[in-house]
């Protein structure tokens, strides 16, 4: 094989040390295509396009690597000097009467003719399964100055796939959002007929890792609406009125979008309490954010703008956030029930090598488990199977016992947030805030 010369191997090993080195990428694929390896010579070729799109040498070793005709005006290669009984033409000639090189061959279907320049969308279309794309497109020039005004600044998701059937179990959940959310918006007639007001938005709470944004994307799924995330990384500046501005451009991108769903993920970090907070910038953001949410500074308001809201600590968002126009309506998002549990797992489990799981057992071993929890436990599974089938020298399939063993290794990680939320639920529940996790808990008998 051609790889079992010592030239090749140092030649492949310095244009790796050095990829930017285009004339010895270009020796390189020299090299190669003198060996009758031309697939190679002409994927070298390409890679130092990319580094100097303009390069000469490089266009014409990529025409012979192609076995295609050389470009008129070309330079010469290398390996096929012209002829010696051609003379040279005078250095005027070419203005005064261009001629097609003598006795071109005849164009083959997608080639350029003889006589015109080369044509590269052919050649990239030909190549496309062995290098990538010839040249890199300046993400700054793609976005422009990048400003936070800019139209194309905050990247919204067109409407997805995802609805509501795709959330396992939590049937009480999904039964919520239909009444107090999803009904009014998809019928606009009873809406008007019973004077249902569109303002407002949806603040979804509840522990760590139990698909509080999944429901968010399934709810703009179920709209049909584009799906604009915001966190806290997005808003802040360092520069003085920047973040109010950030917030200000992100309900204009979501005005323009409509309809779209602004998820606000992490509030407690965006919103949080203002007599808390003793940064004024970050007070200043939320009372930026009690503007938008108001839709005083857009023209028609929000309209066809639903806002949607996440956090683990609601206690710590600022009350003036949920006061009614606002983020008026609560849901409390516990951790997957039993048929959701089974779903999860089903999911995790459906591309892992498995052997008769009792899914039953395993559900009921995982009560109280978030979601992310039951990926952890299926992950745990994997890697004891895998380290056996390691030592084993052969392949063992995935058991009850390894997944009832990783559910008794793994502590819910729900327990932490439910013993905080208890102190609220009962000595801070003012206006009823917190009675559907009061009676969550009751239920429990956590009380």
């Amino acid at each position: 094989m051609a790889d079992e010369f010592p030239l090749i191997r140092s030649l492949r090993a310095a244009v790796a040390a050095a990829p930017g080195d285009v004339p010895l990428r270009l020796h390189f694929a020299e090299l190669l295509l003198s060996e009758g390896r031309n697939d190679e010579a002409v994927a070298e070729a390409a890679v130092a396009l990319q580094h100097a799109p303009g390069d000469a040498d490089a266009r014409a070793l990529m025409v012979r690597a192609m076995g295609l005709p050389p470009a008129a005006g070309a330079a010469p290669a290398v390996s096929a000097p012209e002829p010696a009984a051609r003379p040279e033409p005078p250095a005027a000639e070419p203005a005064a009467r261009p001629e097609p090189p003598a006795g071109p061959a005849p164009a083959a279907a997608g080639e350029a003719p003889a006589g015109s320049s080369f044509d590269w969308d052919a050649a990239e279309e030909q190549v496309q399964d062995v290098v990538g794309p010839r040249f890199l497109e300046d993400p700054q020039a793609a976005e422009g100055s990048g400003a936070a005004g800019d139209v194309d600044a905050w990247d919204v998701d067109a409407p997805g796939a995802v609805r509501l059937a795709d959330v396992g179990g939590m049937d009480e959940v999904k039964d919520r959002l239909e009444a107090a959310f999803l009904a009014p918006m998809r019928n606009p007639e009873l809406r008007r007929l019973y004077g249902k007001s569109l303002r407002g938005g949806l603040l979804l709470y509840g522990p760590p890792g139990c698909g509080k944004t999944f429901i968010a994307r399934a709810v703009a799924g179920e709209l049909g609406a584009n799906f604009l995330t915001v966190s806290l990384s997005d808003v802040l500046d360092m520069w003085i009125g920047a973040s109010e501005k950030n917030i200000h451009d992100i309900f204009e991108t979501a005005r323009r979008q409509a309809p779209c769903v602004v998820f606000l993920d992490e509030l407690d970090a965006l919103g949080a309490k203002r007599s808390r907070t003793h940064h004024s910038g970050l007070r200043n953001v939320v009372n930026q954010l009690l503007t938008e949410l108001d839709g005083i500074s857009g023209g028609a308001g929000n309209e066809g703008v639903f806002v949607l809201a996440a956090t683990n600590v609601p206690w710590d968002v600022d009350i003036a956030l949920r006061r009614p126009g606002r983020l008026d309506r609560t849901l409390l998002v516990l951790p997957p029930d039993a048929t959701a549990r089974e779903a999860i797992l089903r999911y995790h489990l459906r591309e892992r090598p498995i052997e008769a799981v009792d899914l039953g057992k395993l559900v009921k071993a995982t009560e109280d488990f978030s979601g992310a929890d039951l990926a952890h436990v299926c992950e745990t599974a994997a890697e004891a199977a895998l380290l056996d089938s390691a030592r084993s020298g052969s392949v063992r399939l995935i058991t009850t016992k390894d997944l009832l063993g990783a559910a008794k290794q793994l502590k819910p990680s729900t327990e932490p947030w439910f013993a905080a939320a208890r102190n609220v639920a009962m000595f801070a529940n003012e206006g009823g805030l917190y009675d559907d996790l009061l009676a969550h808990l009751k239920r429990k008998r956590k009380l």
